[in-house]
């Protein structure tokens, strides 16, 4: 099962890198900017060995904090701050202890302080540090935190999302082979041998090719329309001359990428309610173009809509064959699809006139990979030419232009 591609963030790939560039990088930085200061008012340069001492000692005590705090960081938040704070409190007394025993040394003479002036005026400087460092220290870890559980979370919807589409996937073939099968039954009985032998050879070349592509995955509208051109020719042996196709497509529209078997239940859907139920049948046409950024694709049907009666046909094969049941994942399978494969980045939209005819409308973003275009289409169309077999008119192959096939 497929997921997202995600990978971290490049300065943190290698935390313990992280860690000690952060550590030189931060401590070096306290020392210049002390150092410049002290040159800035004057001091002498030995003074520079005070400072050094000062910042070696930090970054040691800073160290040791790690440790602690990685101990603390994964306990409750009650223990976590009251023994920070601790441990805080702690480095911070050993940092102004040696800060005072060492400025004892270097002003020895010059200065009369007790230890205990020196030690509560320099106290400053290492809460000031060390407090800083160990904000800095649970911010990013609380950063890095938040950020395993983003890529987390996004693994586990991107999981959900495919498995969601190979659910809605899957629904397809059963949908059709039940329709599909019910004809060659019907066939059967008909004692129609030859018809029925044609179509499974023709259904099997169907699954074969439909079933090569992963849930969720994406081919271009070429290949698409490969596979409706297979899908039809089963279709065409159960309603003959009732069913009229013609796709009307841009070169462009051509090498757009959409889920796979997308299109397939909006023509069957077409041809349950529009070419059945009438016994002159009914047209299909599948229309798209690119408009800026958008591929917009549309499904039209001569049939009696959805304000009016339904006809019962008089075809022979349509009369003989079982009742079939709607399964229901015909329009609601695509609206489904789409907003798994786009989230609100699409429209889905369906529409009919009381006069009659009914026609769907998806616009979603126009994406193409031209270069795996020309060998995909390629394979396609030879698997198809594979398993043609003598049998009713089949429409126009793949072609250029706008109207590359058509049975009127």
């Amino acid at each position: 099962m497929s997921v997202l591609p995600i990978k971290s963030s490049p300065f943190f790939a290698n935390k313990n890198r992280a860690f000690w560039n952060l550590q030189l990088a931060g401590w070096g930085g306290a020392f210049l900017l002390r150092a410049m200061s002290a040159m800035a008012n004057g001091q002498p340069w030995d003074l520079l060995a005070v400072i050094l001492i000062t910042t070696i000692t930090g970054f040691s005590i800073s160290l040791i904090l790690s440790a602690v705090y990685r101990q603390l960081i994964n306990h409750r938040p009650i223990v976590t701050w009251g023994l920070t704070a601790l441990a805080l409190l702690v480095a911070v007394i050993v940092h102004s202890t040696i800060d005072s025993w060492v400025q004892g040394i270097y002003y020895a003479g010059s200065r009369e302080t007790t230890f205990a002036q020196r030690f509560i005026g320099l106290s400053y400087i290492p809460l000031t540090m060390l407090g800083g460092w160990s904000a800095l220290y649970f911010a990013i870890n609380y950063f890095l935190t938040m950020e395993q559980q983003s890529v987390r979370l996004e693994r586990l919807e991107a999981q959900a999302t495919s498995a969601q589409l190979a659910m809605l996937r899957y629904q397809l073939n059963p949908h059709f082979l039940f329709n599909t099968l019910n004809s060659v039954s019907t066939l059967v009985l008909l004692k129609q041998t030859e018809p029925a032998n044609a179509m499974l050879t023709r259904l099997s070349a169907f699954l074969r090719h439909t079933l090569v592509s992963e849930p969720g995955s994406q081919v271009t509208l070429a290949q698409e329309v490969e596979t409706l051109q297979l899908y039809l020719d089963i279709e065409r042996m159960r309603f003959e001359e009732r069913l009229r196709t013609q796709f009307e497509i841009d070169d462009r529209a051509m090498h757009a990428r959409l889920p796979a078997m997308l299109l397939q239940p909006l023509i069957e859907n077409a041809i349950k309610y529009a070419v059945s139920p009438q016994e002159e049948g009914a047209k299909i046409t599948l229309s798209a173009r690119v408009v800026g950024k958008r591929l917009r694709i549309s499904v039209e049907d001569t049939g009696p809509g959805m304000h009016k009666p339904k006809q019962r046909s008089a075809n022979l094969m349509s009369s003989m064959r079982p009742r079939t049941v709607s399964t229901g994942v015909g329009l609601a399978n695509i609206r489904n699809r789409l907003t798994q494969a786009y989230g609100e980045d699409h429209r889905f939209e369906t529409h009919s006139e009381p006069s009659g005819g009914f026609s769907v409308f998806i616009e979603i973003p126009y994406e193409t990979d031209v270069e795996e275009l020309a060998d995909s289409t390629a394979a396609t169309a030879a698997d198809a030419s594979a398993a043609q077999i003598p049998g009713p008119a089949t429409p126009t192959p793949l072609g250029t232009g706008q109207t590359i096939g058509s049975n009127a």
